[in-house]
């Protein structure tokens, strides 16, 4: 750890947070306040795992052994509405939050990304998982994504060269260090308008005031017909079909299954990551066991023996 002990400090038995606020720790944490930092962590840790907001994150109670990189600093967090040479682009960092990013970019005229607002996330994050929902996606906004694979090398991908998709993209395993949006021009007030539509559609439709990381389950694509439901090729809900098999309420220790949106699990403040893994286990075999639909995680669950 000497080669980047002198540059930065590093937490031991860091407690990583997340939105589900259950989890283990973290052995070794370091808050990289530059991109040259933040390559020391990856030569010497080449498995460096990178947090941003930790809002679709879940932690297994045991921790992880890697180095866990958290984009928090302002060198690594910031956005710029005029970057020089390229007039319409706007550049984020990987560890902006995009709500906030959202909020100035309806104010200052940008349109693009207000059909996203109330997702939780860093950019990065954004762009890795695609992040969206009812009122757009991510990658629909990017221009150019900035990367560095995890031998150090830099990489610059276009939004085709992403290759996003439904809550997917191909940067794999690189660690993302800005994107490029491509945000177009549109009367702030409209923009602010359309982004408190967006909001109050959230809150009436998702239990945002609780411990939750958001839809824990894609949307899958059937395979076959389901009668009463929809034929096969058609993305359908996944809260729908959880909400049929009878698992709004269900409870596994201190984690359940929102009763306001099937696809929220949400944890009190005795629950256990064991408790989430265990319930997201048990719906996913309720709703197969029913439907014959196998429900593919949206959260991203790191292990330590991973």
């Amino acid at each position: 750890m000497t080669a980047i002990a002198d540059a930065m400090h590093i937490e031991h038995n860091a407690v990583i947070p997340t939105w589900f606020g259950v989890g283990g720790r973290a052995d070794r944490l370091a808050r990289p306040r530059s991109l040259e930092q933040l390559r020391r962590c990856i030569e010497v840790d080449p498995s460096t795992r990178i947090l941003g907001d930790g809002a679709n994150l879940l932690v297994d109670d045991e921790g992880v052994v890697e180095l866990v990189a958290v984009l928090s600093e302002p060198e690594l967090s910031r956005w710029d509405f005029d970057v020089p040479g390229a007039p319409g682009i706007v550049r984020a960092m990987a560890g902006a939050n995009l709500p906030r990013l959202i909020l100035e970019a309806c104010r200052n005229g940008r349109s693009g990304l207000e059909g996203l607002g109330g997702i939780p996330a860093t950019v990065g994050g954004a762009a890795r998982m695609n992040a969206g929902g009812t009122f757009g996606e991510f990658g629909n906004a990017v221009h150019t994504v900035h990367a560095i694979d995890r031998a150090g090398h830099d990489a610059t991908l276009t939004r085709e060269q992403a290759n996003f998709g439904y809550r997917r993209s191909n940067l794999g395993d690189m660690i993302i260090v800005s994107v490029d949006l491509d945000l177009g021009e549109e009367d702030p007030k409209k923009l602010r308008d359309r982004l408190k539509e967006v909001m109050e559609y959230k809150k009436r439709s998702q239990p945002m005031a609780e411990r939750s990381a958001g839809c824990v389950f894609k949307n899958p694509t059937l395979l076959s017909d389901l009668p009463d439901i929809a034929s096969a090729g058609t993305r359908v809900s996944a809260g729908m079909l959880i909400d049929r098999v009878g698992c709004k309420g269900l409870g596994i220790g201190g984690a359940s299954v929102s009763t306001r949106h099937a696809n929220f699990v949400v944890t009190s403040d005795d629950a256990t990551a064991r408790d989430v893994i265990a319930l997201i286990d048990e719906v996913k075999r309720r709703v197969f066991d029913v439907y014959g639909v196998s429900l593919e995680p949206e959260v991203v669950i790191w292990r330590r023996e991973q």
